[in-house]
């Protein structure tokens, strides 16, 4: 079992950097690979980027490559997502979520559906406006 919490989100301009943190409580965190999600009103949750449970591993959605960048720190039970670059489209509550395997799948399609995860955060909102 493995509770999750995130925190680091708030209002920012367009250009600005936020790092969001997501806090895991249970052991062998290092088992687990982790999420981050997003979800703005109206639209559905979508995947932003995955970690996996060494931090080796990486994959990142289209238009956040380059701009959002996934670590983590499995001795303190941490996730990061730093987000560099903002924009008003990032505008969303952002969720950290984990699954028990340490390796990313081979399939996108695997790695952003959110179905796939069984442990999921409360979410922490981030704002991008002028």
């Amino acid at each position: 079992q493995v509770q999750l919490v995130e925190s680091g989100g708030g209002q920012v301009h367009p250009g600005d950097s936020l790092k969001l943190t997501c806090t895991a409580s249970g052991s062998s965190f290092s088992n687990y690979r982790t999420a981050w999600f997003r979800q703005a009103p109206g639209k559905e949750r979508e995947f932003v980027a995955i970690i996996s449970g060494s931090g080796a591993s990486t994959f990142y959605a289209y238009d956040v490559k380059g701009r959002f960048t996934a670590s983590r720190d499995n001795a303190k039970n941490l996730v990061f997502l730093s987000m560099n670059s903002l924009k008003p489209e990032d505008t969303a509550v952002y969720y950290c979520a984990a699954i028990l395997g340490a390796v990313n799948p081979p399939s996108s399609r695997s790695r952003s559906d959110p179905n796939q995860y069984h442990y999921w955060g409360q979410g922490t909102q981030v704002t991008v406006s002028s």
